[in-house]
C-alpha cells in the first residue's frame, strides 16, 4: 500500500510540473503576441521632396522591387529600400521594364516612384526594326527613316534634371560611326565568321550592317561609341547563334555570313508569310547559277529608295547590286529579323526562281519558270505596284 500511494504521489508531482509548463509557455506566448499587436514598426528613413543633381539607375533582367530600391539606395537616390519598396507596391513600376532610368538624389520614395513612371526618364533604349540599316534613309514619296547610327547617338540624350529647359546632352551620330569604322572588328565583338569580310568591307561606314540585330536594346548613355556598338554586336552575335546559325550554314552550303547576309534580302523582299519561299528562290538561284536581280540590293547603295528602280539604277556597278554581279551582295543590305534568319536556314521545298508582288497588299506570285513570271509581272504593273516615282 505505502510503495502504492508513493507512485501515486510522484505521479500527481509530474503531471502539476507539466501543467505548469505549458501554463508558463500559453502565458510568455500571450504575452509576445500582445507586445507584437500594440508595438508600432519604426518608419522607414525616408527623405523629403524632389531631390537634386542627376544619377543614373540601371535595371538588369529578372531585378525585383527590392533588388530596384538596393540599387536606388546605393546610388544616393533614396533613404532605404523599404521605403521605396512601400511606396512602389501596387504602382506600374512594380512590373518596371530592364534598362537604364534618370533620377535625381535624395529623393522622396514617392518621387522616386513617379520619377521612374516617366516614360522621360527612360535613356539608352534602341529599338531596331526588322530591316533597319546603319545610315539614314530616304524613302521617295515619304520622310527620313532614321539609321542605326542615328539611334544609338539619339539614345545617348541624358537631360539635366536641375535645367529642365536646357537641351539635353547627346553623343552626335558622327561619333558612333567613326568608332564603327575606326576600331579593330576584334575590338567592337565582331564574331569570328564575320570579321574577315568586315576587315575586307568595300564600304568601312557600312562594314557593320547586318551586325546588329533587330529588336530592343537597352545601352548605358554613358559609354564611350566603341564599347555601346561592342555591346550591340555581342549580343546580337549571342541572338543570331541561338537560331543555329553556324550548322544551318553548312547544311545549305553557305557561310554564316552568307546566311545572314541572305536573311537581309529575305528581309527586305518578302512578306513574314512567304520568307522560307523567297529563301528557297534565293539558293534556286545561287544553284543555277543566274543573278539574284533584286531592287532591294540596288536601292542599297540609292540615297533615295523605292520599291521600283530604272534601268539606270540597275546597270550602276555596286558591291551589292545583284542585277550588275553573280551571286550574293558583298554582305546584307540591312539587319534580318530572327524570323527572316530562321527562314533561310530553314527554306521551303521548291523549284521558284522567279517572284513578285503583284498588289498593294503584298500578295506575292513564284514562279519556276519564266513565262509564267512575266505574266505575274503584267499584273504587278497593271496594279501600279512597279511604277516609279522618281
Amino acid at each position: 500500500m505505502s510503495a502504492a500511494r508513493g507512485r501515486s504521489r510522484t505521479g500527481a508531482t509530474t503531471r502539476f510540473i507539466l501543467l505548469a509548463a505549458v501554463i508558463g509557455v500559453v502565458l510568455a506566448f500571450g504575452v509576445m503576441v500582445y507586445r507584437n499587436q500594440n508595438t508600432e514598426v519604426a518608419p522607414a528613413p525616408d527623405f523629403d521632396g524632389q531631390g537634386s543633381g542627376n544619377a543614373l539607375l540601371h535595371v538588369e533582367p529578372g531585378d525585383t522591387l527590392g533588388v530596384v530600391g538596393d540599387r536606388l539606395y546605393d546610388i544616393g537616390t533614396v533613404a532605404s529600400t523599404r521605403a521605396f519598396t512601400g511606396a512602389a507596391a501596387g504602382t506600374p513600376v512594380e512590373g518596371i521594364q530592364p534598362g537604364y532610368y534618370q533620377v535625381r538624389q535624395e529623393m522622396s520614395a514617392a518621387a522616386a516612384v513617379d520619377a521612374l513612371a516617366d516614360p522621360q526618364n527612360r535613356v539608352g533604349f534602341i529599338e531596331v526594326k526588322p530591316g533597319g540599316r546603319l545610315l539614314d534613309t530616304v524613302v521617295v514619296g515619304g520622310g527620313r527613316e532614321k539609321g542605326i547610327y542615328t539611334l544609338i547617338a539619339d539614345a545617348t540624350c541624358v537631360r539635366d534634371l536641375d535645367e529642365p529647359e536646357a537641351a539635353p546632352m547627346c553623343r552626335q551620330p558622327q561619333e558612333i560611326v567613326d568608332a564603327a569604322v575606326q576600331a579593330d572588328p576584334a575590338e567592337l565583338a565582331v564574331p569570328e565568321w564575320a570579321i574577315d569580310e568586315v576587315r575586307g568591307a568595300p564600304d568601312p561606314v557600312r562594314r557593320l550592317e547586318g551586325l546588329i540585330a533587330p529588336g530592343v536594346h537597352n545601352i548605358n548613355p554613358q559609354s564611350e561609341p566603341v564599347e555601346i556598338l561592342r555591346q550591340l554586336i555581342d549580343a546580337s552575335t549571342a541572338s543570331y547563334d541561338e537560331t543555329g546559325l553556324v550548322p544551318a550554314a553548312d547544311r545549305i552550303g553557305l557561310t554564316p555570313y552568307e546566311v545572314v547576309t541572305a536573311a537581309s534580302l529575305v528581309e527586305k523582299e518578302g512578306k513574314l508569310q512567304d520568307f522560307d519561299k523567297v529563301a528557297r528562290v534565293i539558293l534556286n538561284r545561287l544553284a543555277e547559277p543566274m543573278r539574284l536581280q533584286f531592287d532591294s540590293t540596288v536601292n542599297y547603295a540609292l540615297a533615295d529608295q523605292e520599291i521600283a528602280t530604272t534601268d539606270a539604277d540597275r546597270a550602276e556597278v555596286t558591291p551589292w547590286n545583284t542585277y550588275a554581279m553573280d551571286g550574293l551582295p558583298y554582305g546584307p543590305i540591312g539587319s534580318p529579323g530572327l524570323d527572316a534568319l530562321r527562314a533561310m536556314e530553314n527554306p521551303a521545298d521548291g523549284q521558284w526562281k522567279y517572284f513578285v508582288t503583284v498588289d498593294m497588299e503584298g500578295t506575292t506570285r513564284f514562279a519556276d519558270e519564266y513565262p509564267e513570271h512575266e505574266r505575274y509581272q503584267s499584273e504587278a504593273i497593271a496594279n501600279g505596284v512597279l511604277a516609279s516615282g522618281r
